[in-house]
């Protein structure tokens, strides 16, 4: 379990019961967002909190720099954020006197520090791990930490788990259904529920989109993968909204994954920073050919090294990705569309980003995603089976 707050491994024995605890280290989330918090100007020096999304970004960064490369001062003061004993708030004002102070999360002391931390947070825990946890058990991950996916896959090539398993949403909205579970197992004795990631509320058709500006059209896979190619990103929508932090092909922007410009479109549509990378949805089918492994990974939560130089849009700085692996079994809609895709491009892979206002859950009505797609030039809406085309903007684009 390690999350914001909590740093620990839990035994587990076969009746469910917590048999051990070994601590590793308090607030190791917070810790690690506090990293960017002190290296950003605009974050006050006293009393902040560690922000959500601080985390992820710091994730993004790190990939811009190898911590081999850094130097002393760096060194000395990631150590100083790790002993932080409480980060609520973060103790920013104490670093004043660091290289880390107000250096900017994406210079180079920011990425330096931002892949040094990295490291040190995985050596930390992998070091108990090995000390304390018989070899051969195996590993289940809860907390927000294990949607970092560069630690992901490290649990699983460190060699000292049987396996690895990490949920599709680890952090807190996994905790809410898993404390569900927890009381439906005392209250009934059953703890087993039918559920999967696409549990979300379906979508609402609360308004029509104008058909003076609209024109519908129905779905034609092939005709949206050549749309798609010519650099227009669409917006999806199908069936029920994903649970968790990451769009699973219900509620996505897809754009051209082999366009070097989606990337820089995508961020710029999400309003985020310019090194945030894009994920990938890829067909099972196309894997081996474009990455270096092609076990499946439906809910992102493992990197892997991109192999195809097409793949310009997903493929981050150090050449990993983030990879929703799509099945027919997985997700029916979206892999018939990446069929089509691979039959234009050779390769069934698209950008894939999630589809919200920034700091809020995915877009599930019509009227917000009709004003989302106007305001940031989005000019392809795709509801279920209706395809809906901005004639103001699309001939402009």
């Amino acid at each position: 379990m390690w999350e914001g707050t909590t740093g620990a491994f839990f035994m587990v024995n076969k009746e469910n019961q917590v048999v051990k605890r070994v601590d590793v280290m308090d607030q190791p989330g917070a810790k690690y967002a506090a990293l960017f918090a002190i290296l950003d100007p605009g974050f006050a020096p006293e009393g902040g909190y560690p922000r959500d999304s601080d985390a992820g970004k710091l994730m993004a960064l790190a990939a811009y720099a190898d911590p081999r490369d850094s130097d002393a001062d760096i060194r000395a003061a990631v150590e100083r954020v790790l002993a932080i004993t409480d980060a609520y708030p973060i103790p920013k004002n104490d670093f004043s006197d660091t290289v880390l102070f107000n250096a900017g999360e994406s210079s180079e002391i920011g990425v330096m520090a931002a892949a040094v931390i990295s490291e040190r947070l995985f050596e930390e825990f992998s070091e108990v791990a090995r000390q304390s946890i018989p070899r051969g058990l195996p590993l289940r991950i809860s907390g927000g930490c294990g949607l970092n996916c560069s630690w992901n896959q490290k649990w699983r090539t460190i060699g000292h788990f049987s396996e690895v398993f990490v949920p599709p949403c680890p952090n807190d909205s996994g905790s809410a259904i898993g404390t569900a579970v927890d009381a439906q197992a005392v209250l009934t004795g059953q703890s087993h529920i039918e559920w999967d990631v696409y549990s979300g509320l379906n979508f609402v058709n609360d308004v029509s989109p104008s058909s003076h500006r609209w024109h519908r059209r129905s779905l034609d896979h092939h005709a949206l993968a050549d749309t798609l190619a010519s650099g227009r990103v669409v917006a999806w929508v199908q069936g029920r909204w994903e649970i968790g932090p990451r769009a699973l092909g219900n509620r996505s922007l897809l754009a051209d994954a082999q366009s070097s410009q989606s990337k820089e479109r995508l961020n710029k549509i999400k309003q985020r920073e310019h090194y945030r990378p894009i994920a990938p949805a890829a067909r099972i089918e196309d894997l081996a050919v474009a990455f270096d492994s092609d076990f499946e990974d439906p809910h992102m939560l493992y990197f892997r090294r991109v192999r195809d130089a097409r793949l310009k849009a997903v493929t981050h700085v150090d050449g990993s990705a983030r990879v929703q692996t799509v099945s027919q079994r997985s997700n029916a809609t979206l892999h018939q569309f990446l069929s089509a895709v691979a039959d234009r491009q050779d390769l069934g892979v698209v950008c894939n980003t999630s589809l919200n206002f920034s700091g809020h859950g995915f877009i599930n009505r019509m009227s917000d995603l009709i004003a989302y797609c106007e305001s940031r030039n989005v000019t392809e809406m795709v509801v279920g089976l209706d395809w809906y085309q901005d004639s103001y903007k699309s001939r402009s684009i």
